[in-house]
């Protein structure tokens, strides 16, 4: 297992909490010999005097892990910074639910073994999701770690539009929206849907519809290589948007179409040691209250 000796600390501005770990953070890593360098977007000025400061496109080409101290909001936009740089995430919960966030703030000693190499690691796909006009041209894209969603805008009536898969129509909705989401995305919105829970190592993506009209419209589990295309009838141009992650929005025009599919670069995402998906799972959803059988 790789060792980390150049960290990247990425936060989440103006947040009391993740302030005063990154404060704590810092020191710790600089008595273990580490060089530290900080996210000058998301990491308040307040901390880290003396460590140089990059812009995320920067910091991606410099450090050997990134470490996001916040909730999964945080992660997801450390994600999205650093795919196809290949740098690896740890994750510090200053949030909730905290599913990808799985280190304790006053756990140091498990972000010590993870520099020294004993980790868990997990690569988690990413979706791509374009804007295109009739003539294939590119208006707009984004990426997403959890989910692309097509959702009704300023108007409470339902919204219409197609899904294509692979060039095949596969259904008509009239709906609130669509989520389309990766395995990680599986334990996120999607959920609240009532969509399934995919394990990371699935190579899948799914499609859940958001309050849909006919209740015979259910979720749909499809192949991760799979290409989906949304056509969105020009008169409900207005009344709806596509949001990548909750963080990047896309806003549809007169005659675009879009187009998901599986990202060509994966997130690596690094645990401590003992890491295991299913106690993650029993943890969050409170399955059995932890008792066991």
């Amino acid at each position: 297992m790789q060792q980390f000796q150049t960290i990247g600390i990425a936060g989440k501005p103006d947040e009391p909490g993740v302030t005063e770990t990154i404060g704590r953070l810092i020191p710790h890593l600089h008595a273990t010999g580490r060089a530290v360098l900080l996210d000058a977007q998301t990491v308040p000025e307040a901390v880290g005097h003396g460590c140089d400061r990059l812009l995320p496109e920067r910091l991606a080409e410099r450090i050997e892990l990134l470490i996001a101290v916040g909730g999964d909001g945080t992660l997801l936009g450390a994600a999205r910074n650093v795919a196809g740089a290949e740098v690896p995430i740890l994750g510090v919960n200053r949030g909730r639910l905290g599913f990808l966030v799985d280190v304790s703030p006053d756990d140091f000693d498990a972000i010590d073994k993870v520099l020294d190499g004993d980790y868990t690691a997990d690569d988690r796909m990413l979706l791509a999701a374009e804007l295109r006009d009739t003539r294939g041209q590119v208006l707009d894209h984004g990426i997403a770690l959890n989910d692309v969603v097509l959702h009704k805008w300023h108007t409470a009536r339902m919204i219409e539009f197609e899904t294509w898969i692979d060039g095949q129509l596969c259904n008509h909705y009239r709906s609130d929206g669509l989520i389309v989401c990766t395995p990680t995305g599986s334990t996120a919105y999607a959920m609240s849907g009532g969509g399934p829970i995919i394990h990371p190592d699935v190579a899948a993506m799914a499609l859940v519809p958001i309050c849909p009209h006919t209740l015979s419209n259910r979720p749909l589990v499809i192949n991760a290589g799979s290409e989906i295309e949304i056509r969105i009838p020009p008169q409900q141009m207005a009344q709806i948007r596509v949001s990548c992650d909750s963080q990047k929005n896309l806003e549809p025009v007169a005659g675009a179409r879009v187009r998901i599919r599986r990202h060509t670069a994966p997130i690596h995402l690094v645990h401590p040691p003992g890491y295991q998906y299913y106690d993650l799972l029993r943890a969050k959803l409170r399955w059995g209250d932890g008792q066991p059988v």
